[in-house]
């Protein structure tokens, strides 16, 4: 089988057609016709993951962020970006990203991300016009009421983050029991998540304005980026084994967090 088939496995439930405008989701680098030996699921392509992908005889990596995301115009090795493009390259390894379109996948990740935190009556946060189902976000009940120090503590639990950056708990007035969430940077559709009668947000990479600006309308608890996405490993995994029981498909070992806790 060909890259391209390895692929259609992960575009029948994340279309490229579900991209934002400004994403590059696809190959990355490599040949998508070119015979698959084996696949390499992860967050992000680093050198790293490209030499485990050799030594697992894969010749195919999918991971959640592009690696190009900007025009290269030279490959020269001067940067991240430069020098796994060109370890793939040499190594014969082709690059796959689906980035935004399993982003706002009905499957995608708002709604793995919801169903690990066991919510129930899910509704799109954002929902994509023209797509039924898909859209950015996830909102949904809760199967009790939780204070939010508990449900802090279960966020933590459930995305495996030692830390978690929260607004003011004594502003949460009553019990917590309807939640929004967003995997990734999602502080945009705060507003919605509110409009949709959520007492709590889970997203990352809140700015501090929001907190401020948003202190007595909504809880928000700002996990880790790559702990709110790294469930895209599951996704494309499952996508593939699914499609393929007998295909040869990885999750990446070496990858880390780059982001410490100290």
């Amino acid at each position: 089988m060909t890259h391209r088939q390895i692929v259609s496995a992960i575009e029948e439930i994340a279309p490229l057609r579900l991209q934002e405008g400004w994403d590059n989701s696809g190959f990355q680098t490599g040949h998508p016709d070119q015979e698959c030996t084996g696949a390499l699921v992860c967050v992000d392509a680093t050198e790293e993951i490209i030499s485990e992908a050799v030594s697992r005889g894969c010749n195919l990596v999918v991971a959640h962020h592009p690696l190009i995301f900007k025009g290269v115009r030279q490959i020269l090795g001067r940067d991240r970006v430069e020098r796994v493009a060109e370890k793939a390259i040499l190594a014969g390894v082709t690059i796959y990203s689906s980035h935004t379109s399993v982003d706002n996948a009905p499957a995608g990740v708002s709604a793995q991300m919801a169903s690990a935190l066991g919510l129930s009556g899910c509704e799109v946060l954002s929902p994509m016009c023209g797509n039924p189902g898909a859209g950015c976000g996830m909102v949904g009940n809760l199967s009790e009421e939780l204070s939010p120090e508990n449900l802090v503590g279960l966020v933590k639990r459930t995305f495996a983050t030692p830390v978690a950056r929260c607004s003011d708990p004594a502003k949460a007035r009553r019990g917590i029991t309807r939640v929004a969430l967003c995997g990734g940077a999602g502080s945009d559709f705060i507003p919605a998540a509110i409009a949709a009668g959520a007492q709590a947000y889970i997203n990352s990479d809140t700015k501090l304005n929001f907190f401020l600006d948003h202190a007595d309308d909504i809880f928000i608890i700002d996990i880790g980026h790559h702990e709110s996405e790294k469930c895209t490993k599951q996704i494309f995994y499952r996508a593939i084994s699914e499609k393929f029981p007998n295909f040869a498909v990885y999750y990446s070992d070496v990858e880390q967090n780059p982001i410490h806790y100290l």
